[in-house]
C-alpha cells in the first residue's frame, strides 16, 4: 500500500486521538466511586433484609403485647369482682367466703404471672424497637453516602463525556483526511489489536517496544517514502519519523 508520508503522519495523530479516547472509556469504566457504590448498594440490600427482619420482629412482638393484654384483663375484672363481692359481704356462707378468697388468692397469682410474661414481652418489644430505629438511622447514613458517591460519580463521568465529545469531533474531523484505503486498514488493525499505527522511533516499534533486525531496519531504511510499513512483530502500521533511526 502506498500513502503520502504526511498522511501517514496524520495517522499517528488519528491513533493519539483514539488512545486518548480509549483511556477516557477506561477512566469511565474504572472510577473509583463505581467500586464505593457497588459496596455500599451491598450493604444497602443486606441491610433492607435487615430491615425486614426487624419489621417482622417488632411486628410480632406488638401482636404477642395485644394477646397478653387480651389474656390478662379478663382476670383482673373477675378478681376485682369477687373482691367486691368480698368486701360488700356479698361472697355468702363462710365456706363460699373461704373458697372465694381462695380463688381470688389464686387470681391474683395467676395475674403476676400473666403481668411478669407481659412485662417481658413489652421489654423484648422496646428492644426490637430500638433495634430497627438503629437500622434505620444505618439506611439513612448509607443513602446519604450513595448520594456523595453518586453525584461525585455523576460529576466525573460528564467530565469524561464533554472531554470525549471534543475528542472525537476531533476524529470525525481528521479521518476524513485521510486516504480511504489506509484509514480503512488503520480501523481493522485497531478493531483487532487495540491500536493501529505507531510510531517507529529509534528502531523500535512504539506499539510493541520490540527493536527491528538488521534485516527489516535495512528494508525500511530501502523502502519508498510513501510505502506503507508494516511491524512484522504486532502488525500495526509503523510510520516512519526524524528518529527512526533508518
Amino acid at each position: 500500500m502506498r500513502a503520502e508520508p504526511s498522511d501517514q503522519l496524520r495517522l499517528l495523530d488519528l491513533q493519539a486521538l483514539d488512545t486518548h479516547i480509549a483511556q477516557l472509556l477506561h477512566r469511565k469504566r474504572t472510577l473509583p466511586e463505581l467500586a464505593d457504590i457497588k459496596r455500599l448498594e451491598r450493604e444497602q440490600e443486606a441491610l433492607a433484609d435487615e430491615m425486614v427482619a426487624a419489621d417482622t420482629r417488632v411486628s410480632d412482638l406488638e401482636t404477642a403485647l395485644r394477646r397478653a393484654e387480651a389474656d390478662l384483663e379478663p382476670v383482673r375484672q373477675r378478681r376485682t369482682r369477687d373482691q367486691e363481692r368480698i368486701d360488700g359481704g356479698t361472697a355468702g356462707d363462710p365456706k363460699a367466703l373461704r373458697a372465694m378468697i381462695e380463688e381470688v388468692e389464686h387470681l391474683a397469682a395467676r395475674i403476676a404471672t400473666l403481668e411478669d410474661a407481659e412485662l417481658e414481652v413489652m421489654e423484648a418489644l422496646e428492644t426490637a424497637t430500638a433495634e430497627r430505629a438503629e437500622l434505620g438511622r444505618r439506611a439513612e447514613a448509607l443513602e446519604q453516602q450513595l448520594a456523595t458517591y453518586r453525584a461525585a460519580r455523576d460529576t466525573k463521568v460528564a467530565d469524561i463525556d464533554a472531554e470525549g465529545r471534543g475528542l472525537v469531533r476531533e476524529r470525525n474531523q481528521l479521518a476524513p483526511q485521510l486516504p480511504a484505503d489506509l484509514l480503512a486498514l488503520y480501523d481493522k488493525l485497531r478493531a483487532a489489536h487495540g491500536s493501529g499505527a505507531a510510531a517507529l522511533r529509534q528502531r523500535r516499534c512504539q506499539g510493541c517496544l520490540i527493536e527491528l533486525n538488521a534485516a527489516d531496519l535495512r528494508a525500511f531504511a530501502e523502502a519508498p517514502a510513501d510505502q506503507v510499513l508494516r511491524c512484522e512483530e504486532c502488525s500495526r502500521i509503523l510510520v516512519r519519523t526524524p528518529e527512526s533511526g533508518l
